[in-house]
Formats: structure tokens, sequence, C-alpha cells
């Protein structure tokens, strides 16, 4: 079985992926497939260099996502370019990982943007999406990379609402309150999860 998990930016995806893990669950990651293929051998550098020029990189070669970041963010179509070259890359290397764990009970496959991709809908027998309230995932991603509010915001602008995402969930992952309650609600889905694999 295919669990999709996703939710906005700054919601948890890591913390719960991580606590699917401990539990013998196989995760694939995309957010770690994507930062792989943006190393300075990367295979989408070529391909992006020649799309966007040599300001989205960094002195040793890879991606400068700072760089990167202001440009997709305030132009929609340097968005949709970047992820014209960064999907079918990532898509074939999300499904052979999804095949090379074939011995785990089920696999998590974690898609920052698995409801704005509505391709991956039809990847997951059951969508799994972190929940908290935008004020939480702004002041967790402000803390965590550094960003001002204004950046963090235009993030989320660009990906799906939070009524969206719960829109697609089959499951609700509560990530606004303690890391003892959402390892009880990982638990729960895990067993679940475990009976129909």
């Amino acid at each position: 079985m295919i669990v999709g998990l996703t939710g906005g930016i700054g919601s948890g995806k890591s913390a719960v992926a991580d606590a699917f893990a401990a539990l013998g669950a196989g995760i694939v990651d995309t957010d770690v497939i994507a930062r792989g293929l943006t190393l300075a051998d990367g295979a989408a550098m070529l391909a992006i260099r020649e799309h966007f020029g040599a300001g989205v990189v960094a002195a040793d070669g890879s991606l400068d996502r700072g760089a990167m970041r202001r440009l997709a963010f305030g132009d929609p179509d340097a968005r949709k370019r970047l992820e014209a070259i960064l999907h079918p890359m990532i898509r074939a290397a999300s499904s052979a990982q999804v095949r090379a764990h074939g011995q785990a009970p089920y696999v998590l496959l974690v898609v920052p943007l698995l409801v704005e991709s509505g391709d991956y809908r039809s990847r997951c027998d059951r969508v799994a999406v972190v929940d908290c309230p935008e004020s939480l995932q702004i002041e967790r991603v402000m803390r965590r990379n550094g960003l001002a509010r204004e950046e963090v915001e235009a993030i989320l602008a660009a990906q799906a609402s939070r009524a969206e995402r719960l829109a697609a969930a089959d499951d609700v992952i509560d990530n606004s309150g303690s890391l003892d309650a959402l390892q009880q609600q990982v638990s729960l889905l895990d067993a679940r999860y475990r009976r129909p694999a």
C-alpha cells in the first residue's frame, strides 16, 4: 500500500515521516529526491542553468535555493518551468524508490505538492495530510529557515490552501500539539495502514 503524505510548508511532514519510519514504514521523500537532483552533480542542474542562467547556481555548482525561491515564487512562469524540469525526474526516481521498498508493510510517499500535482493522487491508495494552523506554519518556517514573514506568506499563497488539502485527505494528522500527541496519531494510523497491506 502507498500512502501519500502531504501538508503545507512548516506543517511538520518531516517529523511525521520520521515517526512512521521508526515504526517500520518505507519512506520515499520527494524533497530529498529534489535536493539530490540539484546538487552540484545533480541530474537537473544542466537544464536549470540553461533555462535560468548562472544567477541561480551557487559557487559550488549546486542550486542556489534562495535565488531560485525568490525567482520561482515571484514569477509563476518561472515556477512552472522549474517544475517542468524537476517533476518528471522526481516522478521517475520516486517510482523506483517505491518499488525498492517491496518488503515494507507500506510505503509513505512524502509529496509536499501532492494536492497541486494531481497525478500523485492516482499513485496513492490513501492520502494523509499533516495539518496545523497557518499562523503556526509561518512561525515555524520563519524560525527554521530565517525567512521574512512576507517570503513565507508568498510560498503559502503558491501552495494549495489548507481547505483544499483537507478536502483531499483520507486521514488528517493534527500537528498543532505536542510530540507525544503526534506520536499517538501516527501509531494509530500505522496500525490501520498495516491491515489492508
